[in-house]
């Protein structure tokens, strides 16, 4: 990791099964930030019981997880990657920041409100001070940036508005984190409402490609997605699915929309899935035999968990100490 450069936090949960969406959205686009930052790279497993888990999945998910970061060209010695729940950082800070954190600005957060309503049966403290928790993982690494999308930018200015109170009674003790603005990743939308994202924890599973689909399960999601009566490839609003299927196309293989069109002027919708799907699975069968491989060095992994581990936590006791130090918590005894 390179001292010096500013700093980018950004973290998944390891819920569900990672899709299409998720890689060409974001994990693609992770690969080349660390030129540029000093990038910080969680599993967010915290974040991930405010719903009820199967503890062996999902400690078999953290890891699976782990290893599609490093499978995704992630490089764990220039990135830290490493699980949230390694630094006891993360909850300590996110204590504190309880305390600095209104009951009405948790109110306001409408992830909750959505959330709740998908879990009616454990609407728990946990869901409710997730905002903070989220702040305490940006602020305790004194993150610059933040890669967000639109649903996550009010979690962002939470966190902006916690830093500066703090900050505003303590001194300049933390970083105020700025939204990243970079390259776009491509917006991929569910092949089956493509009004929506294509999301890991859609109730429909052709409506999402998932990164360890297999070839065959690929293609057939792709003969079935949602197109339209005009069986015309043209990249327009009014023709939502065929505009989603030309973003996935543009963006495994390089092409623009405009090329793409006169590619396939006056050929039907079965030629353009078909095409759309192989270029999907050329894109994914590396990935995939990378994550294959790097599933089986077992050593290798377990070293990467533990000194990137260790990593983590060095920068986060930095943080950590002097918030102590500054709310008055007796300085330990080394």
């Amino acid at each position: 990791m390179l001292d010096g450069n500013k700093v980018l936090f950004s973290g998944m949960q390891a819920t569900g099964n990672l899709t299409l969406g998720n890689y060409l959205g974001a994990l693609k686009n992770w690969v080349t930030l660390c030129d540029e930052y000093q990038c910080f790279y969680s599993v967010v497993d915290l974040h991930s019981i405010t719903v009820r888990q199967d503890p062996a999945e999902l400690r078999k998910r953290a890891r699976n997880l782990l290893t599609l970061y490093i499978a995704a060209g992630i490089d764990p010695e220039k990135n830290c990657l490493y699980y949230q729940s390694h630094v006891p950082g993360h909850a300590e800070l996110a204590w504190i920041l309880n305390c600095f954190t209104y009951m009405g600005e948790l109110n306001r957060m409408t992830q909750f409100k959505d959330k709740a309503a998908k879990h009616a049966d454990n609407i728990n403290a946990g869901l409710f001070t997730y905002p903070v928790l989220m702040a305490a993982d940006i602020l305790l690494y004194q993150a610059d940036v933040v890669p967000v999308g639109k649903d996550q930018l009010q979690h962002l200015e939470i966190t902006r508005d916690i830093a500066q109170r703090f900050n505003a009674i303590y001194g300049d003790v933390f970083t105020v984190p700025e939204p990243y603005i970079g390259k776009a990743g491509a917006k991929i939308m569910s092949l089956q409402n493509p009004e929506k994202k294509m999301s890991k924890s859609d109730e429909n599973p052709n409506g999402s490609i998932y990164l360890m689909d297999d070839p065959d399960t690929i293609i057939r999601k792709f003969k079935r997605a949602v197109t339209d009566s005009e069986a015309a490839v043209r990249y327009r609003e009014e023709q939502p699915g065929i505009r989603n299927l030309i973003d996935i196309y543009c963006a495994c293989t390089g092409k623009t929309p405009e090329e793409t069109e006169r590619e396939f002027d006056g050929r039907g919708y079965g030629d353009f899935k078909m095409a759309v799907g192989e270029s999907v699975v050329a894109v994914l069968k590396p990935l995939q035999e990378r994550y294959e491989a790097l599933g089986k060095n077992k050593d290798y992994i377990d070293k990467v968990i533990k000194e990137n581990g260790e990593k983590a936590a060095y920068f986060a006791n930095k943080t950590l100490r002097k918030v102590q130090k500054k709310v008055g918590f007796p300085e330990r005894v080394r």
